[in-house]
């Protein structure tokens, strides 16, 4: 029975449903992968049309036209197919004219010789008829060439097979069916044409072109089912592995298909020896994770994963992964790195906190300020009011009215100064401008200025600081440091007492020491007498006021000059407050390092 007449229809069907994946892959021309497929299936429809006339044939010289119409396509299929798989599989860059055309170079000497065929012999050495079971069939006898043809072609497709393959392991689950179906497809074509050449099956006919109607369905199932001209999977591939978000892939039996690069950076030890690894395995230490992800969907926000102070902070989401039927086929965990929002947040936090608390403290200054202020200034006009009577009804001695008077009248002066060289370090108003500065001297000047309050209460202060000992610092906060601790010990040592200033080189620092023979400090003031940020005011010995400010401000000065403060005290006998400062040879680190932090 003559079955050639119904082959002939099936590879016209087969032509048929080439054709329409050509207008597919033309209506889908934007994207590369779509012209090389459209061109490689049109080359297999020249194979499949030529050889459905082929074999009806009657006769040899009509047999020899259908093998050169065949032959438009078959030297270049394989070929094109090779492009197709390098695109499909991400490696678009490849296909450069460096590459195309020395691979075209073996097709288009096979066509040329091919069609030159009757002058050399050298790709059929022998073409003859021969009658099968009713049929008139060709018989060819192969040369060199067309040996040169087929291995070159088989070698294309081991290649181009063995990249699928590589890409078959690496794809996510949904990827992997449609890489699936074109490796399918193409083993049908070359797997069909294999079998032809090396005899498995003793048929007169060519098996070759029937590989393309099996491959046919494949193609045109994956191409609606899986969109496989849209977008080639690797495409989708390289999406995920640029994304930021850190990307999981599990089974529905929690184990894990896949991760990307970010993914890899953020869950320690994750390696691509993992996968198929039960989640209970990759999650090790991350047991949060892995609780959650044995419950099904959840979202959780700002949360650190491992439980460490310096891990970084994410939001974890968790879903499934459905197919086209709204079908779970895994799940699909995601985390997104916020550490940094979470650490702005944190200190847009503390800035809060810092606001209420200069907010609480103005509340409370100004309080303070209103009393203080008034107290001298109420003495005084209750002074001069007397001193006006005094003066009026008698010729009486006013010496300790006028005494009193400049007192209060100090004391108010030094409250003023004090609260404005507070509030300028707190404006900005202060600009870090450290210099070598004459330690002896600056001293001097400020005993000088203090000589009014300390003659008043009848204390001698001493500096034992020789000329010539040079620190480096701010001229107007090392003044304020130094007035401000000779203003203290003033403050809190009884009348005829005193104040001892003296230093001492400590390797590249200058050490200086307030000493006075004060009330000291007690038990309960000590541990907290530098730590507060706003310490409150206590009385003097002569009953002095003021608004708590000064030490607060020699401890941000000492810092911000590079160096350290602290203090020695025994109740009764007295205090001794000591800074450092460095040397002028440390003057470039402490330049550097102080400026961070010159905004006070």
């Amino acid at each position: 029975m003559n079955y050639n007449l119904y082959l002939s229809v099936l590879l016209i069907a087969a032509t048929c449903s080439a054709l329409v994946m050509v207008y597919l892959s033309w209506k889908r021309r934007e994207h590369p992968i779509a012209i090389s497929y459209g061109l490689a299936v049109l080359a297999g429809a020249f194979y499949t049309f030529g050889y459905a006339f082929e074999i009806v044939s009657p006769n040899l010289e009509h047999i020899r036209f259908w093998l050169r119409f065949e032959y438009i396509g078959i030297p270049f299929g394989p070929v094109l197919w090779f492009i197709m798989v390098l695109q499909y599989t991400g490696r678009q860059s490849l296909v450069r004219k460096r590459l195309v055309v020395p691979l075209l170079v073996v097709p288009i000497v096979t066509f040329a010789a091919h069609y030159t065929n009757a002058w050399h012999h050298w790709f059929y050495a022998k073409i003859t008829l021969e009658e099968s079971e009713g049929s008139t069939l060709v018989s060819l006898s192969k040369g060199p060439l067309y040996e040169v043809h087929v291995v070159y072609s088989y070698i294309l497709v081991v290649i181009g097979m063995g990249l699928l393959i590589q890409m078959l392991r690496r794809s996510t689950p949904p990827m992997k069916k449609q890489v699936a179906f074109m490796m399918i497809g193409s083993c049908s074509i070359y797997g069909f044409s294999l079998v032809y050449l090396i005899g498995v099956i003793d048929v007169p006919i060519d098996l070759s072109p029937f590989g393309f109607v099996v491959s046919g369905v494949f193609y045109l199932w994956g191409i609606y089912q899986f969109n496989m001209l849209r977008l080639a999977p690797l495409a989708l591939q390289r999406v995920f592995e640029s994304m930021t978000e850190a990307v999981i892939v599990f089974d529905l039996d929690n184990a894990l298909t896949s991760y990307n690069q970010s993914a890899g950076r953020a869950i320690e030890g994750l390696h691509r020896k993992q996968l198929g690894l039960p989640a209970d395995q990759v999650f090790v230490r991350y047991p949060l994770l892995l609780e959650r992800l044995r419950h099904g969907s959840f979202s959780l926000r700002k949360v650190q994963i491992v439980g460490q102070p310096d891990e970084p902070f994410y939001n974890v989401n968790m879903s499934f992964v459905c197919d086209n039927h709204g079908k779970p086929v895994g799940k699909m965990l995601l985390l997104s790195d916020v550490t940094e929002s979470v650490r702005t947040e944190e200190r847009l936090l503390d800035n809060a906190r810092q606001l209420g608390e200069l907010n609480t403290f103005k509340d409370k200054m100004f309080n303070v300020i209103a009393h203080d202020i008034r107290d001298p200034l109420a003495v005084l006009v209750n002074l001069m009011e007397l001193m006006e009577d005094e003066i009026q009804g008698c010729e009486r001695d006013h010496e300790e009215i006028v005494h009193e008077m400049g007192q209060q009248i100090q004391n108010t002066f030094t409250l003023v100064e004090s609260l404005l060289d507070w509030f300028r370090s707190q404006r900005g108003g202060m600009v870090f401008n450290p210099i070598e500065r004459d330690l002896g001297h600056t001293v001097q000047n400020n005993i000088r200025m203090m000589r009014v309050r300390s003659e008043s209460k009848r204390i001698r202060i001493v500096s034992e600081i020789p000329q010539d000992t040079f620190v480096y610092a701010d001229k107007e906060m090392l003044d304020l440091i130094v007035r401000n601790l000779l203003s203290n010990a003033i403050k809190f040592t009884a009348a005829d007492g005193s104040i001892l200033v003296k230093a001492h080189r400590s390797g590249n620092r200058t050490i200086v020491a307030v000493s006075d023979t004060g009330e000291g400090i007690s038990e309960d003031q000590a541990p907290t007498l530098l730590q507060e940020a706003y310490p409150t005011s206590s009385a003097g010995t002569a009953g002095e006021r003021g608004v708590g400010l000064g030490l607060t401000l020699c401890r941000e000065f000492v810092r911000l000059n590079g160096g350290e403060i602290w203090f020695d005290s025994t109740l009764s006998q007295g205090s001794t407050f000591y800074f450092s400062l460095p040397d002028p040879s440390e003057s470039t680190r402490i330049s550097s390092s102080s400026m961070e932090g010159a905004a006070v």
